[in-house]
């Protein structure tokens, strides 16, 4: 991996007191930037800590020495180098003098886009992530210089603040052949990229920091007319993205959606849910947690579906080796709220295997990859049955259940059975598919309990151990019958004040149900009673 930062001058620039020190620190290449504020000390701030650099205090001819060699500062007081990457930011008083500087140092860092060279092969769009100072711009730059020198592409950055191609009339060599648009207004950004199609005819456009609604249309414009984008936002994972109602959009925008009955019935979810409104403005989503590892969600669309369902999906994480050519791909299943399974590793190297990853990160591979990759687990189709019980008895019993959401890759149906009696296309796709159908009489926990572990027996000789937190509610659930009271108590301590959400117990008879009751409100908490003549039970409510 090379590196280049031009650090001498931003050094020439400082007094000599701080240059001085800077020039001694031993951890110089580790330097990330120089935090100057009148009547403190100047700070030098690392990647792995923070140093004074004097024992004086900075004083305003200091600043004043600084500000004689610098350009004019922008409307976002910002400043630069020419022909470097440095970054000086200025903080000011109300009067709007200068009373703080922040010399951020730009680095060109060379080799890291093998990370995702097979990516940018593929002609995709690309959405980087991360939180500010991680390396997204140094991602971007190292992207355009491979796609221009390397790939052959027309390339135009749309440089807002001069970051990545550096300060003044000509580009920092480190971004290649790439051509820069300057931005003389931040507010003008969203302008300068629509321009840019329409004069210049790109292949690709290159866009650092997308943070307005106008930006996001603008990429989507861009998107719309074939354009490949590269692009950047802040935000540390895509979950922070579809979070943020100003650029959304980038990732599809998200509405709220009323089902029907039978649908709502289907998911097992309420009638009020979110979906995504559009296809996304780029194809690829890219968190980076630190320069050298970075998560890839190579299907931004599928992704963004499952996060908005609660569901679990496949991500990948990838890892560039130190001094090697090779990157180091662990791929996993995402699932936060169950018991997780054990993650497996390849190495790959970014020269000699490209095809060979391009095969296994194929979106059209994803579910066949989770079969392949988690053959001791069970995937299940769910209808009717409520989603959270079912996630909670996983995780407490510690069963080899996965729950998907393709019905074709599912081993078997877990449904409730007056929902499957008049559903002709779900026991169509079940005898063409060959796949199981298993149904429970009620959203009992005891009676989802019963089912799941029979599926989970059924595609595994030996069941995996409980839990040792929770032994006592495996053991009752191993049992054939459950007293009423100790049913109540297992769905009051581990359903409803855990996981916050109401649970259905058997039907039982009236005295049974009346000692249930008292239980319940023992625990402080209501219980209502649902259900026809012969199938009255009680529904346990959190509070």
């Amino acid at each position: 991996m090379l590196l280049a930062d031009d650090l001498n001058q931003l050094l020439d620039v400082l007094p000599k007191y701080i240059s001085d020190n800077v020039k001694k620190s031993p951890n110089c290449d580790q330097l990330i930037e120089i935090v100057l504020d009148i009547g403190r000390r100047p700070e030098a701030r690392y990647a792995n800590g923070t140093e004074y650099l004097s024992y004086k205090t900075v004083v305003w001819q200091d600043l004043d020495y600084i500000l004689k060699r610098l350009g004019k500062f922008s409307g976002d007081n910002r400043a630069g180098i020419e022909k470097t990457l440095h970054r000086i930011s200025s903080l000011r008083n109300r009067n709007r003098s200068v009373i703080g500087l922040t010399c951020r140092i730009g680095r060109a860092i060379f080799g890291t886009v093998s990370i995702i060279r097979d990516i940018l092969e593929e002609k995709k769009s690309i959405l980087l992530l991360g939180r500010p100072g991680v390396g997204k711009t140094t991602a971007i730059r190292e992207i355009a210089r491979v796609l221009s020198d390397g790939m052959q592409k027309r390339v135009i950055i749309v440089d807002t603040s001069n970051e990545i191609a550096g300060d003044g009339d000509l580009p920092h060599p480190s971004i290649g052949k790439s051509r820069r648009m300057q931005v003389s207004n931040h507010q003008n950004q969203h302008e300068v990229m629509i321009e840019a199609i329409e004069n210049h005819m790109p292949e690709i456009i290159i866009i650092d920091e997308i943070g307005t609604e106008l930006e996001a249309a603008a990429a989507r414009t861009i998107a719309e007319r074939g354009v490949q984008l590269v692009g950047t936002a802040h935000g540390n994972t895509l979950e922070n993205l579809i979070k943020n109602p100003v650029i959304t959009d980038l990732i599809g925008g998200i509405q709220y959606v009323t089902l029907g009955d039978e649908e709502a019935k289907r998911r097992g979810s309420s009638k009020s849910i979110l979906e995504r409104k559009a296809p996304p403005t780029f194809d690829v989503a890219v968190e980076i947690r630190d320069p050298n590892t970075w998560t890839i969600h190579e299907d931004i669309e599928k992704s963004v579906d499952y996060l908005l369902q609660g569901q679990n999906f496949l991500i990948q994480t990838r890892s560039l080796l130190n001094q090697t050519n090779k990157v180091d791909c662990k791929i996993f299943y995402n699932q936060k709220e169950f018991a997780k399974p054990p993650t497996s590793s390849l190495k790959i190297s970014s020269s000699d295997k490209r095809q060979k990853n391009t095969h296994l990160l194929n979106r059209n591979k994803h579910d066949e990859l989770t079969k392949k990759k988690f053959k001791e687990f069970t995937f299940i189709y769910v209808y009717g049955i409520n989603n959270q019980d079912l996630k909670s008895l996983i995780k407490t019993l510690n069963l080899p259940i996965i729950i998907t959401k393709e019905i074709q890759f599912a081993d078997a149906i877990l449904a409730l059975a007056n929902l499957v009696k008049n559903n002709r296309k779900l026991k169509q796709i079940s005898q063409s598919r060959k796949i199981t159908i298993h149904t429970i009489q009620s959203n009992s926990l005891l009676q989802i309990a019963k089912a799941l572990r029979i599926l989970a027996k059924n595609n595994s000789k030996t069941l995996p151990q409980p839990n040792k937190n929770n032994q006592n509610v495996s053991n009752l659930i191993r049992e054939e019958f459950l007293t009423p009271l100790e049913e109540t108590r297992l769905a009051i301590e581990e359903i409803v004040m855990v996981k916050n959400v109401a649970v259905d117990l058997i039907p039982r008879p009236t005295l049974i149900r009346k000692q249930q009751h008292e239980l319940i409100h023992h625990y402080q908490l209501d219980g209502i009673t649902v259900g026809t003549e012969k199938n009255k039970r009680l529904r346990i409510l959190p509070k």
